[in-house]
């Protein structure tokens, strides 16, 4: 662990999946004392809910906190409202537009929330699992809305106005799964504490066929290790 910046804070969006357990450990890994947030919207997957309470123990985080967002009020996605999760896609088809799991302006609610946050705790950073790699297809992981999305926290907040405006990092932004994978392990996170399926059954496994399995197996396969999650049976 780097030593520069010991005394700062960072805010870490964790869903519980694999990539924001990954986003965690980096922000660890680069001194951050962290402060994991985790949304509760109302997801069909609330498996991760629970899996993201025993990542950020796993990986010391100094406070974590399940923050209530009533997205399945709204509806529009496959994630929060009954349309079907899609299942058995290839990659191919994985590609083609912006698919159903699409949460309507979830990020930029995710990242409002983390900016008050941030200025609660005295963070001047917040991580963010964005990828834009694996054809997840959502617009709203792209690099040039992230930065758009500093940009405004920078106006619409007292530490911007007085001069310490907080950064977002997206540290796999453009890394591939098996990239992402071989680097969480390189720090220590354990995967077999995360979950990535959109639509679990009633005991929280994994269906093993809509696009977040497929890429998960994908990313394992390619990084040439076992999934630990997979291995658990769950």
């Amino acid at each position: 662990m780097t030593s520069p910046h010991a005394a700062r804070k960072a805010v870490v969006l964790l869903s519980g999946g694999l990539d924001s357990a990954t986003a965690l450990a980096v922000a660890r890994a680069e001194g951050f004392q962290t402060y994991a947030l985790t949304l509760d919207y109302g997801q069909r997957h609330r498996a991760e809910i629970e899996a993201a309470a025993h990542v950020a123990q796993a990986l010391g985080a100094a406070e974590h906190k399940v923050v209530p967002v009533g997205l399945d009020r709204l509806g529009g996605s496959a994630l929060t409202d009954a349309i079907d999760v899609p299942k058995g896609r290839d990659v191919a088809e994985m590609a083609k537009g912006i698919p159903v799991t699409y949460v309507p302006a979830r990020n930029t609610v995710f990242l409002s929330i983390a900016l008050a946050y941030a200025e609660a705790v005295g963070a001047n950073d917040i991580f963010i699992g964005a990828n834009v790699l694996d054809y997840s297809g959502y617009p709203d992981c792209r690099p040039e809305y992230l930065a758009a999305f500093e940009k405004m926290a920078a106006l619409a907040t007292k530490a911007g106005v007085e001069g310490t405006p907080i950064r977002i990092h997206a540290p796999l932004i453009r890394m591939t799964k098996a990239e992402i994978i071989k680097r969480g392990m390189e720090l220590g996170v354990d995967y077999g504490l995360t979950r990535s399926c959109y639509d679990p059954d009633a005991g929280g496994r994994a269906c093993g066929r809509c696009d977040a399995c497929l890429l998960r197996k994908k990313g394992f396969e390619e990084a040439g290790v076992g999934d630990p999650m997979t291995t658990l049976g769950s």
